[in-house]
């Protein structure tokens, strides 16, 4: 570059060959802009004539000079403490995760509750309602063998074969859990994949195969070494392994300061709502739909009233009255039992660290978001949660591991 052309500036940077030898990478691009476009010798009195293809508008020498974005790694990303803070305690779960075990979150005591694959359904029903739990490991007593997991997703699907084949009430009173997966065929439902997990196999392998299966639940099998016969020791869900990370892992999640907004948690579009008037079954089909568990009732001015969850569908049709399901949703969440803890709602600025206090403190399964006027913004599920827990700034090769 010709020194007579370099602005006062640049040419004060150095003197004599150093100002010559500078490499062209080295210049700041706002510096190699001004010298493209400046035409004044700064010990003259006029501007120095253009050399021909040198005229304005073509392409100024900063965008040659200017280095090639190299792409940031999540480490060069985390720009501030509070970056650094969430990145950290997110490792700390993930590492807590990798060294407890299933086991290790299931209760000092508890029950277990296996239904044979040979029972009826609508007497399956009656039995999930007088334990009060909503789901039950199956078992293939022909066969000895797990057979799956029994959940409220299975009589929405006996709802919707209902509704497809009316004329066939009769033969759905005579079903069978082991015909589950008949009924899935029927209607058009691709059947859920059956996980499992041993129950001393790393928590974090348990929540990766939840996640990649969208389970809420995985059923812990253990299989004798000398028989080879497997064993349902008991069940563990999201919600139960989000409060054991609450309950002991502290002092990673005080230190997920971020808001919920800021990290994108929970889903803000495209939300199915119903009213107290609308119909259960209208409901159902909004679960089919959207493939959700869960429906915000809100009010005309969409203020949130309450929440219509898969489990409520099962007292709906206790004792195979299908008919029923025309009442109103109402009606419907008026047979909740007493103890039902209610719903719970956060803001768009609550922080993950405060989401963990309350699961810590309470059964929580989502969060709806509202504004300051209750309005619904979004939900926030638990799947949500220990996604962003699990996967968030994870490079590819780690997450091929599992």
């Amino acid at each position: 570059m010709d020194d007579s052309r370099t602005p006062p500036d640049q040419a004060a940077a150095g003197t004599g060959s150093e100002a010559a030898t500078a490499s062209p990478q080295a210049s700041q691009p706002s510096t190699a802009s001004s010298a493209g476009n400046s035409n004044t010798d700064p010990n003259l009195n006029g501007p120095l004539p253009l050399r021909p293809g040198h005229e304005l508008p073509f392409v100024a020498p900063s965008s040659y000079l200017r280095p090639k974005p190299t792409s940031r790694t999540m480490s060069d990303k985390m720009s501030n403490p509070l970056d650094k803070d969430q990145m950290q305690g997110l490792r700390g779960v993930r590492e807590f995760l990798k060294v407890r075990t299933s086991y290790d979150v299931l209760p000092l005591s508890f029950r277990l509750v296996i239904l044979d694959n040979d029972l009826l359904i609508r007497k399956s029903l009656n039995i999930l309602i007088q334990n009060g739990i909503v789901s039950a490991p199956l078992w293939d007593s022909r066969n000895g063998t797990f057979a799956g997991l029994l959940t409220s997703t299975d009589y929405i699907n006996v709802i919707q074969y209902y509704c497809q084949f009316p004329h066939e009430i009769d033969q759905v009173d005579q079903f069978r859990l082991s015909s589950l997966r008949d009924i899935e065929r029927a209607i058009g439902v691709l059947p859920l994949e059956t996980v499992s997990v041993h129950p001393m196999r790393p928590l974090y392998e348990a929540c990766r195969r939840m996640l990649k299966t969208r389970a809420r639940r995985i059923p812990l099998i253990d299989t004798d070494d000398e028989t080879g016969r497997e064993t349902v020791v008991s069940v563990i869900t999201q919600y139960r392994i989000l409060k054991f990370i609450a309950v002991n892992n502290e002092q990673h999640t005080m230190l997920l300061k971020k808001p919920v907004r800021e990290i994108g948690l929970g889903t803000y579009n495209d939300l199915a709502t119903a009213t107290m008037n609308s119909s259960v079954l209208d409901v159902i089909h909004l679960m089919v739909k959207y493939n959700i568990s869960a429906v915000p009732i809100v009010d005309k001015d969409n203020r949130v009233l309450n929440l219509f969850e898969a489990v409520d569908v099962i007292p709906c049709i206790k004792g195979g009255a299908y008919d029923e399901l025309t009442a109103t949703v109402g009606e419907a969440l008026s047979q909740r039992a007493e103890d039902f803890a209610g719903i719970y709602t956060c803001s768009e600025e609550d922080r993950l660290d405060s989401i963990f206090e309350t699961i810590r403190k309470s059964r929580v399964h989502r969060l709806i978001v509202v504004d300051d006027d209750s309005r619904l913004k979004g939900i926030i599920s638990l799947s949500d949660i220990l996604k962003y827990v699990l996967l968030y700034g994870e490079e590819e090769d780690d997450l091929q591991e599992y």
